[in-house]
């Protein structure tokens, strides 16, 4: 006769009554089982998450990534302050990491509010003429007449 602890003694009732018999996954194997990366379980806990592997990256290049991005970034904003707004917030961040760097020390620059409202104004600019084209293009529905004169001149 062995020792057995509480847990196991637990683990053990809880089979013979048939616990673990409707669990899912059951027949499966388990997943990652092969994969010899350490962090499986981390990737696997972002994938599952819906958590952008890019937070995991170091400042400079989040802040790098977002200035590329910037661009599509800034495509929807309302209106020019917005546009503005944002890129003085991350430059203020870019501003932030350059008085204190962290992590690995790589080239950084600001970005440039008047060039990225040049492109946000252009963008704006090619969209409007194509929803001026294809309003262009539509036909304007027939205009019926108002109710009360509609049987006026069947009488």
């Amino acid at each position: 006769m062995r020792y057995e602890s509480a847990v196991e003694k637990a683990i053990r009732e809880a089979v013979e009554r048939g616990e673990f018999d409707d669990l899912p996954g059951k027949g499966r194997p388990l997943p990652n089982l092969a994969d010899a990366d350490e962090n499986w379980w981390i990737k696997g806990y972002l994938r599952r998450e819906g958590v952008p592997s890019d937070v995991l990256l170091p400042t400079p290049v989040q802040l790098r990534k977002e200035v590329e991005r910037l661009p599509e970034t800034v495509r929807d904003l309302p209106t020019e302050q917005a546009v503005r707004d944002l890129v003085a917030e991350l430059n203020a961040r870019i501003a932030g990491y350059l008085r204190a760097p962290d992590g690995p020390r790589l080239p950084l620059r600001r970005a440039d509010p008047d060039a990225v409202v040049e492109a946000w104004r252009a963008h704006r600019e090619t969209r409007s003429d194509a929803l001026r084209r294809a309003r262009a293009r539509e036909t304007p529905a027939p205009r019926r007449s108002p109710w009360w004169r509609r049987g006026a001149g069947a009488n």
